[in-house]
């Protein structure tokens, strides 16, 4: 089951690039278009400062792939330690679960972006992910030495 408690990750990773590049192609021609670019850029210069510079729907992408390289940083190693540990039928359709309402959360942040629904997606996926870290934790805390061995 270690493969199949790791394919969510991986589609979550993949996910995260194809948002990544969402971002770019919709970010870099608003940049152009606002009359700027990337050689007037200032030396330092950060994504936060196109907010307000470029439309706000363009920056919802960006805000989108912040998020995915934040609390998804806690899912990657709970799926690694449930793996290692022998992840059962119910971490996986967590896993899964989670990953199916982050992509959701994802096109809804950079679509519409309603946050009271984008909010009640991400204390959805927020509800997977503990429920998966507290299996990690009894996975760990009660596991049998002998049997790892």
């Amino acid at each position: 089951m270690q493969a199949q408690m790791l394919a969510p990750a991986a589609v979550l990773v993949l996910w995260s690039l194809i948002m990544l590049f969402w971002m770019a192609g919709t970010r870099l021609p608003a940049i152009k278009k606002s009359g700027g670019g990337l050689s007037e850029a200032k030396p330092g210069g950060r994504g936060v400062d196109l907010e307000g510079v470029i439309p706000d729907k363009v920056n919802w992408k960006a805000h989108n792939y912040a998020h995915l390289m934040e609390q998804p940083t806690i899912f990657y190693p709970t799926v690694v330690i449930l793996a290692m540990m022998g992840a059962g039928q119910l971490d996986i359709l967590l896993a899964w679960i989670y990953v199916a309402l982050r992509i959701v959360h994802s096109v809804w942040q950079a679509t519409v972006n309603v946050v009271s629904i984008r909010f009640l997606i991400f204390l959805l996926s927020s509800l997977a992910l503990v429920i998966l870290a507290v299996r990690a934790v009894m996975a760990t805390l009660f596991a049998d030495p002998g049997v790892l061995t």
